[in-house]
């Protein structure tokens, strides 16, 4: 997020356009307001390291805040921004935040943080003023527009899976060094993205991810200019490439489903020539999906694989998925390595559990050592991040299955614990267990089997009752779609619920 030269190059460019408003920030208007907001942060006392989070939706001060963040040496951790208020106020108390930043639009369940985190000591909102959050505005206009002394590096510290169904923090080493200095993600987003200076980048995905988030930093420091979505709609996508002579996008899967299903009068309505890049990544694309769209928009399809601990990255070109259909890559950081459950390393053709071997291994999982152990090797020199794959004998990744069942819905990771620890709660259920099943539009959909209270108490009547009780304490897109009823739940005598029983059930079987 720190747009170095660009400011003194390039001050009238647009770093930022909202799509839907036209709001534009110039980087001389962006770099100013970044340090006025750097400003504020040290008169409130935060320091290097400190941790603050912004629970928002893509809204420009987002972007000054983690740019700010990102020369004041500070952890910032963006909250998804569909959360439910028990949701959003575990991650800013367990990340330990000292400030919070939100928006009017995220009113309703930002009035609710301040009693459910006691700990943060300041609160900023965006468009409103509502005690106890300051008026953004107002705050940052006391400041001068000069960079703050001694400008140290800050970082993301974005949140992943937990052992018991709650997400975890990842935690990445911080170097103490200044912002300007050149990083590991600008050179992968160069070779591997093939990210230029002056390009247009269409970013049409929530910036609380990591890949949007990633590719808005990267943007920045080559001086693009970022025409950002406040959400996804397939055909306003099409038009902003064709508007903005669009050159680079990222998207995850779904939004490939999308825009194949418009009609193809739509479609062929736009002009999308200027494209010279479309990465991919965050879920597994289906096959026939990637070729329709080569078969549409050419050689421009990009494929990425790595998780947000970055201790490893797979890349992939149109050329070489071609030549490998169904393939992630092979490694552009890190070496793979493929083990077994004993660790012995598998050969071309056999799944296993994916190492990297010689990436990043410097991550932790805040407040959880055990998870932090458990993702390394006993020698340290390989990390995991829990996905089953093979090799093939050239080196190029295919995935086959994930650990511990994370369901992928349209590029969102789901965490199914999370919803059966709160299913098991509602008074007519027995047991419960959730998982992913196929969906044509967003990869997986959220699926519950319940096993009732009464035996004879599976009804549709029950059924949405269950999916409302999950609505009332989830984000939308974690409650499941559909509720099915079992008799007795598959456990093991240690009292293991076998889950691979009832979700082969819902997934086609090998030949």
């Amino acid at each position: 997020m720190y747009p170095g030269q660009h400011v003194s190059d390039h001050p009238d460019r647009p770093a930022i356009i909202m799509a839907a408003t036209r709001e534009t920030l110039t980087y001389r208007e962006l770099d100013e307001r970044a340090n006025r907001l750097t400003h504020h942060f040290r008169a409130l006392g935060l320091r290097r390291t400190d941790p603050i989070a912004i629970f928002m939706e893509n809204h420009p001060e987002m972007i000054v805040t983690m740019a700010a963040a990102e020369r004041a040496g500070l952890y910032y951790t963006p909250v998804n921004s569909f959360l439910a208020a028990d949701e959003a106020a575990y991650i800013v108390r367990d990340c330990g935040a000292k400030l919070v930043v939100s928006s009017a639009a995220k009113r309703e369940v930002a009035r609710r943080l301040p009693e459910l985190c006691p700990q943060v000591e300041h609160w900023l909102m965006a468009d409103a003023a509502e005690q106890p959050f300051e008026d953004f505005a107002a705050v940052v206009e006391r400041y001068p527009v000069t960079p703050i002394d001694g400008e140290r590096l800050g970082t993301p510290m974005f949140y992943s899976s937990g052992t018991t169904g709650r997400p975890k923090a990842v935690k990445r080493q911080l170097p103490d060094v200044a912002p300007d200095t050149q990083l590991g993600i600008e050179e992968m987003g160069k070779r591997l993205f093939h990210m230029r200076e002056g390009m247009v980048f269409l970013s049409p995905a929530p910036l609380y991810h990591s890949g949007p988030q990633s590719t808005i930093s990267i943007g920045l420091r080559l001086g693009a200019t970022h025409i950002v979505m406040e959400k996804f709609d397939a055909e306003t996508f099409l038009a902003l490439i064709e508007e903005f002579r669009v050159t680079h996008t990222m998207v995850v899967p779904t939004m490939f489903s999308r825009l194949l299903k418009l009609p193809r009068e739509v479609r062929d309505r736009y002009d999308h020539s200027s494209l010279e890049v479309a990465v991919h990544g965050a879920a597994p694309c289906p096959r026939q999906v990637k070729q329709d769209m080569f078969d549409w928009w050419g050689p421009v399809i990009y494929e990425y694989y790595g998780g947000t601990e970055a201790n490893g990255t797979c890349g992939c070109t149109p050329e070489e998925w071609l030549a490998h259909p169904g393939t992630v890559g092979r490694a552009f950081f890190g070496e793979i390595v493929v083990l077994d459950a004993d660790g012995n390393q598998q050969p071309p053709g056999t799944p296993g559990t994916i190492w990297f071997r010689g990436g990043n291994s410097s991550f932790e999982y805040l407040n959880d050592p055990a998870k932090t152990a458990e993702a390394r090797d006993p020698s340290g020199t390989m990390s995991k991040i829990g996905d089953i794959g093979y090799l093939d004998e050239e080196g190029y990744l295919f995935l086959t299955d994930r650990q511990a069942f994370v369901i992928i819905s349209g590029g969102v990771n789901i965490y199914p614990q999370e919803i059966e620890n709160l299913l098991i709660t509602h008074p007519e259920v027995m047991d419960a267990a959730v998982f992913g099943v196929p969906d044509e539009d967003f990869g997986e959909a959220v699926k519950a089997v319940v096993q009732p209270l009464d035996p004879t108490g599976g009804t549709p009547e029950l059924a949405e009752r269950l999916r409302e009780f999950c609505r009332e304490h989830l984000a939308g897109f974690k409650c499941p779609r559909t509720v099915d009823f079992i008799d007795e739940m598959p456990r093991l005598p240690t009292g293991k619920l076998y889950k691979r029983v009832l979700r082969d059930r819902y997934w086609p079987q090998p030949a």
